[in-house]
């Protein structure tokens, strides 16, 4: 994917100067060796030089963690610290950092071995709060060689999302469509999260795949698709059309991303594209999604955005989804109850018109869009990416801005299960324990839309420490609470 950033985390060993230097030296280096043993060494760079006291010394330190192209830090408290220097490190440094402490090796080395990191890791807490300065701190953020470069491998997906956050633009095309304000959010929050946006008109885009006719890449690009939709392919004779509308995507992103290393899109694919077009852009969509650049439907801004934050803490393929119908009854109990551990209210089907990539699908066919079609010749509906979601864990999820400008964000983990639909577009039955409830009084209950982003596999622990990161209030961050737990807005009496 080659819209997703590769992190370097450089590791910065600081002491205090009235306690050894040696113990926080020799506690990276086991630390790094550790690292190495169990990960990726390409993950981390360990800066040879340890700060004690001396401002001096946090600058050099910064000059070589910058010139090793570093674009994470982990300051490690290799004895209790110099709580000055090592925040105004992680003050200098423009990017993602994390503070961890080392625990204290033995019984029989707690007189001249023992390095009060323990303590020191509540001055660096209250230091780093006194200048404003946000970290990820673990859950239990002191531990051994083994333990800490399990932090530091756990921080890389919370890492390349806030990099990637500060360095994305989202491009879309439209206004939302009428109907769908449920889409519409106020742009403040992107910049406060330090993410560019560029809004077009859909006659620009138009304009530009227009003049995209007869470029001499799309039977390339034509040939490509057919080759991924493979026996799916129902639908040959718009290709060339949707090759032509992939590469003006394409070249658009190249002309307009400017100095942002990573972009995301959003677009509309009605009322009028079809019968402008032609066409519907759901498989354009799935497979620029497949490629590391997500594209939310509806110009739905945070959706797109809240794609991209799954796509960088997954390292892999997300979509969007409606949160759209419950599961019938009957399929329920042939299908589910006495197989699954789930009652009926934590089931649902998650669906879109097409824009699932084929790698997340059991199956997929080229077909026409037929909730369009009802109204609209089936030939311009033509384009969408349908069959049923692959069963398997996932995450449900959705970072938003409320119409007050308020940020606020969800997560669920749950998965995809092995029914069959019988149903049409890009969709699969979903199950989330306690689903029911999640639904009244965290989906309705704080105003989200009905477009949820997915994450194959489980990440909640990663999005919240990302969601905190980025500023979104504790108690703003929705989560499917377990039986017994009641929701604030919940009825006692049930």
């Amino acid at each position: 994917m080659n819209n997703v950033p590769v992190m370097k985390i450089g590791i910065v060993a600081v002491s205090r100067d009235c306690f050894p230097a040696s113990l926080a030296q020799n506690r990276r280096e086991a630390l790094v060796k550790a690292y190495a043993a169990k990960y990726d060494a390409a993950d981390i760079y360990e800066c040879p030089i340890t700060i004690i006291e001396s401002e001096i010394d946090m600058v050099n330190a910064l000059e070589d963690i910058k010139k090793a192209e570093c674009n994470a830090l982990c300051v490690f408290l290799g004895n209790f610290g110099p709580e000055i220097s090592e925040t105004l490190l992680a003050k200098h440094f423009d990017g993602p950092k994390m503070v961890i402490a080392a625990a204290e090796e033995s019984q029989d080395d707690l007189q001249d071995g023992r390095g009060d990191a323990y303590c020191g890791m509540l001055n660096a807490s209250y230091n780093l709060a006194l200048r404003n300065v946000k970290a990820y701190i673990p859950e239990y953020p002191v531990g051994d060689a083994e333990d800490c470069a399990d932090m530091i491998h756990d921080f890389i997906p919370i890492a390349r999302a806030v990099y990637a956050l500060q360095n994305l633009k989202i491009i879309s095309f439209g206004p939302r469509p009428m109907n769908f304000l449920a889409c519409n959010a106020p742009i403040k929050q992107l910049y406060n999260l330090g993410v560019e946006i560029e809004e077009n008109s859909e006659l620009d885009l138009f304009e530009s795949f227009n003049n995209h006719a007869g470029d001499k890449r799309i039977p390339e690009v034509a040939a490509d698709m057919a080759a991924e939709l493979g026996a799916g392919n129902k639908k040959p004779e718009i290709l060339n059309k949707l090759a032509q509308y992939e590469l003006t995507l394409k070249d658009w992103i190249e002309a307009h991303k400017g100095y942002r290393k990573y972009v995301a899109l959003t677009t509309k694919c009605w009322p009028a594209f079809q019968t402008q077009f032609g066409f519907v852009p759901c498989y354009v969509n799935s497979r620029l999604t497949g490629q590391g650049i997500p594209v939310s439907c509806e110009v739905d801004i945070y959706g797109t955005l809240s794609e991209f934050v799954g796509t960088v803490v997954s390292n892999d393929i997300v979509t969007l989804l409606d949160i759209n119908n419950s599961v019938p009854k009957d399929m329920y109990k042939e299908s589910i109850e006495g197989k699954f551990d789930y009652k009926f209210t934590d089931t649902f089907m998650g669906f879109h018109c097409g824009n699932t990539c084929s790698k997340k699908l059991a199956f997929h066919e080229m077909k026409y869009q037929k909730i369009m079609a009802r109204s609209l010749p089936i030939e311009v509906t033509n384009g969408t990416l349908e069959g049923d979601i692959a069963p398997g864990e996932i995450t449900f999820y959705r970072l938003q801005s409320t119409a007050d400008n308020k940020l606020r964000a969800y997560i669920a983990e749950g998965e995809v299960l092995p029914v069959a639909t019988r149903s049409f577009g890009g969709i699969g039955v979903f199950a989330i324990k306690e689903m029911g409830r999640f639904y009244r009084h965290v989906l309705i209950e704080k105003n989200f839309p009905h477009h949820g982003a997915v994450a194959f596999g489980k990440h909640g622990k990663a999005l919240f420490e990302v969601f905190k990161y980025i500023g979104v209030p504790v108690d703003e961050i929705g989560y499917n609470q377990p039986a017994g737990v009641r929701y604030p807005t919940e009825n006692p009496w049930g």
